[in-house]
């Protein structure tokens, strides 16, 4: 029995470096992985593809592990790196964007991105368990910003 849970993250801030310093950190996936929490691995595919394996998570009786692959594409003429999944790759299916501004002395970052995670653990407990999960994922995304704010 499975349960999906689907998540959709908006975060606004900036950074003390010029945009292309930030673009360019952005758009290497393995140096802005590198800021990522609870990675066990990131794997590069070619072609601009990762896999990314999250470290596993115990719940109780069940530990749960999130992998999915993302297909990654940056456009430094309009500052953005987006991101779109690779179906079949794991339990997770994630995809977002990067949009870089220059700001008065700071550059502005803009992430979207939305994760659609498919967990086995029995369908009771999806009520207890959605919100735990968005949660420790959110966290982890605000803790990946506060790395890259450095």
């Amino acid at each position: 029995m499975t349960v999906k849970v689907s998540i959709d993250i908006d975060r606004e801030f900036t950074v003390k470096a010029d945009a292309s310093t930030a673009f360019a950190l952005l758009a290497d996936v393995p140096a802005s992985g590198a800021h990522f929490p609870k990675v066990e691995a990131l794997t590069d595919q070619g072609d601009n593809t990762f896999l990314w394996e999250m470290e596993k998570v115990g719940l109780g009786d069940h530990a749960i592990q999130t992998v999915y692959a993302c297909k990654y594409s940056a456009d430094e003429a309009a500052c953005e790196v987006t991101w779109t999944p690779v179906k079949g790759e794991g339990n997770g299916v994630v995809s977002g964007k990067w949009e870089i501004t220059e700001g008065d002395g700071v550059t502005n970052l803009k992430l979207t991105t939305s994760a659609q995670l498919t967990l086995p653990l029995p369908g009771l407990l999806k009520l207890a368990i959605s919100p735990v999960v968005k949660h420790e994922f959110s966290a982890m995304v605000d803790e990946y910003i506060d790395n890259l704010k450095g």
